[in-house]
This record gives structure tokens, C-alpha cells and sequence, in this order.
């Protein structure tokens, strides 16, 4: 299966996540939704936060132009927020899997598409 059809095929279809995209620990895009212009630097600043989490405690998540506040994460999940819209992030062994969702859509109904597609690539050593 292609990059863009995970995308596709296990986030968007979902109709929770309005953005997302599937970039490597390099800050490279693999896959992207339309109209979500996240950039490597954007993409490396969030890698790097799962490392340091002072990175977004202080600089927030950086994600097409928009800066949402850090809420909670660990070294393979940050979540964020920008007034009730949300990012739900998970780094595996080789990728960072990174969506965006609108009210009223429940972080919970997100954390659970994202993880799920999260797991499914580290049991296939990415």
C-alpha cells in the first residue's frame, strides 16, 4: 500500500481528521491530505518536541502557518490544541503520522484513528 493510501484509506476516510499528513524523522512528507501545506521545518520542530518537550511547551505546534498550544504528549504522542480544533500526533520507528480535526470532533475519536494507524506501522517495522 502507498504512503497516500494510508492517508487515505485509514485517516481521511475516517471523517474525523480534516488534515493530516505522513512524514519521515527526516521532516519529509511521504503522504499529505490536500490543502495542508505543513513544512519540513514545521515537521522537524514537532519530531524534535518528542524528544524535548520544552521545544513545545514553549514554541507551541507549528502546523501550516497555524501555532497550536501544547496540551499533553510522551516520546511517540503530542497533542495540541488552537480554541477548540485539535492536532493528534504519533511518532513510530521510522514516521511521524500528524492530524488536524475541527469541533466537534473529540480528540478521543482521533487519538483512536491516528494510534490505530500509528501501531499498525510499527508491527511492520516503520
Amino acid at each position: 500500500m502507498s504512503w497516500q493510501e494510508y492517508m487515505d484509506n485509514h485517516l481521511l476516510s475516517s471523517k474525523c481528521i480534516d488534515k493530516a499528513c505522513i512524514a519521515g524523522l527526516d521532516g519529509n512528507v511521504w503522504a499529505q491530505s490536500k490543502d495542508f501545506a505543513v513544512t519540513k521545518d514545521e515537521l522537524s520542530m514537532l519530531i524534535s518536541g518528542f524528544e524535548n518537550m520544552n521545544v513545545l511547551i514553549n514554541n507551541g505546534v507549528n502546523l501550516a502557518g497555524q501555532r497550536f498550544i501544547y496540551i499533553s504528549g510522551s516520546d511517540s504522542i503530542v497533542r495540541a490544541r488552537l480554541g477548540k480544533d485539535g492536532v493528534h500526533c504519533m511518532k513510530t520507528k521510522q514516521a511521524v503520522i500528524v492530524s488536524t480535526y475541527n469541533d466537534p470532533i473529540q480528540p478521543q475519536q482521533v487519538a483512536m484513528v491516528v494510534e490505530k494507524l500509528g501501531e499498525h506501522l510499527l508491527n511492520c517495522d516503520y
